[in-house]
């Protein structure tokens, strides 16, 4: 079985294959061969269904930098690694009925992005930032049964989401969680703090972080030209990878958001899902006037 893989993807780089199919193949691993010397540099579609891959490479955007489209339907991939915000052609991402507890927020910075299958996982939230892509025009995320809550920007978009929103005890999870009437949605891990109307001081951490990167990206434009020495390694990090920008005014976010619910059954879209559904679209605010000013269907 690994000398006709090896053959398969050996024939694939020499004759420049634009597609290549992996399914079936019983599979643990991602592939060696398909990252060795310079990769697979002609590679536009790549079908992985039905392995028990539990990861991706790190470098996967370096060996096959012109990936169109990524199929890796029923695995069992628990962690998708942050490089994958680097394939900046991707235009359609299957991992649907994986393992995926969390989404890495780089799939949100996917610009050529329009379509992205995340059914069937154990998904509590989304990053922020999906579907600030104007490009991103489907979502489907049916049956993560615990999650509750869809980013703002994703309204208007195509969406599936039948068989979310199960109740889910609080004390079996270790995340902050925001209340609106009867509605209770989990927030992205990366949140430390939740602000309200009555909130009108920022953190002053958030205050730093948010000045020290208006700064460098209105003068110096590199993130690169800080020096590690100047912040501790955590906040470098995140300096660099805001948890999400605002859903009012853009503004980014590090260590504090805003949230405002809207109950999905309760908006124009409602028919489409049979006015069921107990998901609900999030806002993600930076500041009490965006929470106050932020009108979904504007």
């Amino acid at each position: 079985m690994a000398s006709e893989l090896c053959k398969t993807i050996s024939v694939a780089r020499l004759e420049k294959h634009k597609n290549l199919f992996l399914n079936y193949r019983n599979l643990h691993h991602f592939p060696l061969e398909l990252l060795k010397d310079e990769g697979l540099q002609y590679l536009e579609r790549l079908y992985m269904k039905r392995n028990s891959l539990t990861t991706l490479p790190e470098n996967l955007a370096q060996k096959l930098p012109n990936l169109v489209e990524l199929y890796l339907h029923s695995n069992n991939i628990v962690v998708v690694p942050e490089a994958i915000g680097s394939l900046v052609k991707l235009q359609c991402l299957d991992l649907s009925d994986n393992a995926l507890e969390i989404v890495c927020p780089e799939i949100g910075r996917l610009r050529a992005l329009r379509h992205l299958r995340l059914a069937n996982n154990q998904l509590q939230f989304l990053p922020p930032d999906l579907g600030r892509s104007r490009e991103l025009q489907y979502v489907y995320v049916d049956n993560n049964i615990h999650l509750k809550g869809l980013p703002s920007y994703l309204y208007n978009k195509v969406i599936g989401c039948s068989g979310c929103g199960a109740p889910i005890q609080v004390s079996e999870v270790k995340l902050l969680s925001f209340s609106s009437g009867q509605l209770t949605v989990f927030l992205p891990a990366e949140v430390k703090a939740i602000g309200t109307e009555n909130d009108h001081v920022l953190p002053l951490q958030e205050l730093a972080m948010r000045s020290l990167h208006h700064t460098y990206h209105s003068f110096l434009k590199d993130l690169n030209f800080l020096s590690p020495i100047s912040l501790p390694r955590s906040l470098l990090e995140l300096l660099h990878c805001p948890l999400g920008h605002c859903h009012r005014c853009s503004e980014p976010m590090f260590t504090i958001v805003y949230p405002k619910l809207f109950p999905l059954r309760e908006t124009p879209m409602a028919g489409l899902h049979q006015g069921r559904t107990p998901v609900s679209f999030v806002a993600y605010c930076c500041s009490a006037r965006c929470l106050q000013t932020f009108d979904l269907l504007s």
